[in-house]
C-alpha cells in the first residue's frame, strides 16, 4: 500500500510560521513523524509540499494508478481551490483532509473547504497526530476492502 501525503502553501514554514498557532515543531519533524508511522504500519509513503496550486494539482493527477490513498492538507487552498477538488474527483483515489489547527474555531473565511466535498473525512485540530490518524483511516479502509 502506498499513501501520498500532500501539504499546501506555507506548511514548509512550520516551526517558524505563527508558532503560537501552529507550534514550534518543524516541517522536517512532521515529515519524519509521518515516515516513522508509515514504516511502523508497513506502508510506503510519499511526501510532497508545494506553495503553488498548479503543482499540487499536477501531483494529484500523477498519483492516478500510483497510490492507494491521499492525505491532503491543502492549507490556504482549502478555502479557495476548486482546482484541487476537481483533481481529487478526477483521480478517484480515497482521500482524507487534514488540518493541524481546528479551523472551525478560526476566521470565518476558513469555514469553507472545497476539498471536503470529495474527502472521506476531515481531521482538524489534532496537530501532527491528525496525519497519522488519516493514514490509519486509509490503511484500515484498504484492509476492509481486501
Amino acid at each position: 500500500m502506498k499513501i501520498l501525503v500532500i501539504n499546501g502553501p506555507n506548511l514548509n514554514m512550520l516551526g517558524i510560521r505563527e508558532p503560537d498557532v501552529y507550534g514550534k515543531t518543524s516541517y522536517g519533524q512532521l515529515c519524519a513523524d509521518i515516515e516513522a508511522h508509515a514504516a511502523a504500519r508497513g506502508v510506503e509513503v510519499e511526501l510532497y509540499q508545494s506553495n503553488h496550486e498548479g503543482d499540487l494539482v499536477d501531483k494529484i493527477q500523477q498519483a492516478y494508478g500510483a497510490v492507494d490513498g491521499i492525505v491532503i492538507n491543502p492549507a490556504a487552498y482549502t478555502h479557495t481551490s476548486v482546482a484541487l477538488l476537481d483533481a481529487l474527483k478526477a483521480v478517484g483515489i480515497p482521500a482524507v483532509e487534514v488540518h493541524i489547527t481546528d479551523v472551525s474555531r478560526r476566521e470565518a473565511f476558513r469555514q469553507v473547504s472545497y476539498v471536503r466535498e470529495y474527502c472521506e473525512m476531515t481531521i482538524s485540530g489534532h496537530g501532527f497526530a491528525g496525519y497519522m490518524e488519516a493514514m490509519d483511516h486509509l490503511i484500515q479502509r484498504m484492509e476492509d476492502v481486501r
